[in-house]
């Protein structure tokens, strides 16, 4: 009698398991990483928050440590968290270790990352930023062995910017260089996708000032995200109703013992 009844619990979560894409579906916490055109004010998040609402993607909480208000307010619902600083250079996260206690704090399933222009600005070269990189997805993975990556190619920069340094040609090279990176540290687990967010974007007419968005060149942003985003928040949404599924019937099973 214990078995049969063991059966038809276990048979009911199945069940529960295969119709469970049509229940509310649980929480993503996504965390937009980098320097100042991720945080400061970085409105291409509130325009990529948007689209996902408007495509019926609500499961989402963007996460971070920074709070401050930004362009998602005319957006109800819309909170601004993430972890953009301005001035960050990407070695020295990798070196100071910030987001290890950032990803701790927040738990984030996702990462969103833009980071690098600083550190071209300071003369770092592409394999420094790219070995900072992969120390900084080493923290992500120590954080969630199954963490989505989605990496961002640097948008460009007007060469009348820094005119004493070549800025311009440091961002052609590190992007240029970021896909084979990506390919070889990506695993099965915690796949990174590149986001080519520097191909179609103008500087001239996509920033305010010649390095920082403007409202077109957040729209690109925002779409260029959300093309790379939209299926991965699905992907993560559909293993964790599997894992709680799982989870429960492992404690069913364990009761019959």
């Amino acid at each position: 009698m214990v078995l049969n009844l063991g059966a038809i619990l276990a048979l009911g979560l199945l069940g529960l398991a295969q119709a469970a894409p049509t229940a509310t579906p649980p929480t993503v916490k996504i965390m937009p990483f980098g320097a100042s055109i991720v945080g400061a004010p970085g409105c291409w998040r509130a325009n990529l928050w948007k689209k996902l609402q408007d495509a019926k993607v609500t499961n989402i909480d963007f996460v971070g440590s920074n709070k401050a208000p930004d362009c998602g307010a005319n957006f109800k619902g819309y909170d601004g968290e993430n972890e953009g600083h301005a001035g960050a250079l990407a070695t020295d996260y990798a070196k100071n270790k910030n987001l290890t206690g950032w990803l701790k704090d927040a738990k984030p399933d996702i990462v969103l990352m833009h980071v690098g222009t600083n550190d071209i600005i300071q003369g770092r070269k592409t394999e420094e930023i790219l070995d900072a990189y992969s120390k900084l997805v080493d923290e992500m993975r120590g954080s969630t062995k199954n963490m989505k990556i989605l990496i961002s190619t640097l948008i460009p920069i007007s060469p009348d910017k820094f005119p004493d340094r070549d800025v311009p040609s440091g961002i052609k090279d590190l992007n240029s260089h970021m896909f084979d990176w990506a390919k070889k540290k990506s695993t099965k687990e915690s796949p990174i996708l590149i986001v080519d967010n520097y191909k179609g974007f103008d500087v001239a007419k996509d920033t305010r000032d010649g390095e920082h968005t403007n409202a077109s060149g957040d729209e690109k942003m925002a779409t260029k995200f959300y093309d790379g985003l939209v299926d991965v928040i699905k992907g993560v949404s559909a293993t964790m109703v599997l894992e709680y599924a799982w989870e429960m019937m492992t404690q069913v099973f364990s009761l019959m013992r």
